[in-house]
């Protein structure tokens, strides 16, 4: 059997990944590609291994990173990814629900624990209470800045439930595998604003576009 190489990448090899813990999917690609252009800070809950951070940094290198996450073991194999992409990362120890800081950002970004059941080895995407989630990444959005989501599908009507209540100008974005129903949905609302939500066309999860050659969503769909 062929071993598998230590190092794989994102993007079209803008961005490279040890191979750990836990190793980025499609997903972290997708959520930065999703990031609104001009940000100067970004927020990543629940960074992991990098992925989705340094996903964003490759799309400007000029944001300011800071990452959030429980494990020290995820934050430690996120700081030799970043310092393998020659990025700077402020990364945080600590739990997006307890945080007890006034910090905010222009934009908050998350992959959350989305999937229900017995958590894996690494313990990420699971049985997360999406709802507090939500509201406590808002929360660490500055007023009129943004948050950025990516979820399974069926988990969506308790994000937006909660986003509705802090955002407006809210865009959906379906994401469609080999079934005819979305297996992924990005969402993104501005807090503080009271404008209408948007759903958009549906892009495949294979977009070569985005995961190669790093386009960003808002490129990609004005190609359409």
């Amino acid at each position: 059997m062929a071993q598998k190489q230590e190092i794989f990448t994102l993007m079209g090899g803008r961005v490279r990944i040890s191979r750990g813990r836990y190793n980025p999917t499609s997903d972290a690609v997708w959520l930065a590609a999703f990031v609104p252009a001009g940000a100067k800070t970004v927020l990543d809950v629940g960074i992991g291994t990098g992925g989705a951070g340094l996903c964003t940094l490759a799309h400007d290198g000029n944001i300011r990173l800071t990452g959030i996450d429980t494990s020290n073991e995820m934050l430690a194999e996120c700081a030799k990814n970043a310092e393998l992409n020659n990025r700077d990362i402020e990364l945080i120890n600590a739990d997006i629900t307890t945080w007890r800081t006034a910090r905010t950002f222009d934009v908050v970004i998350t992959n959350p624990p989305y999937f229900r059941g017995t958590p894996a080895k690494h313990n990420a995407h699971h049985n997360a209470d999406l709802t507090t989630w939500t509201r406590k990444c808002i929360a660490r959005t500055r007023p009129r800045g943004h948050f950025c989501i990516i979820i399974a599908a069926d988990r969506m009507a308790e994000v937006t439930a909660e986003m509705s209540k802090h955002c407006g100008d809210i865009t959906i974005i379906p994401l469609f595998g080999a079934k005819q129903t979305a297996e992924r949905v990005l969402l993104r609302g501005r807090v503080g604003t009271r404008g209408g939500a948007t759903l958009h066309i549906g892009l495949s999860m294979n977009n070569d576009a985005i995961l190669r050659d790093g386009l960003t969503i808002s490129d990609t769909l004005g190609t359409l």
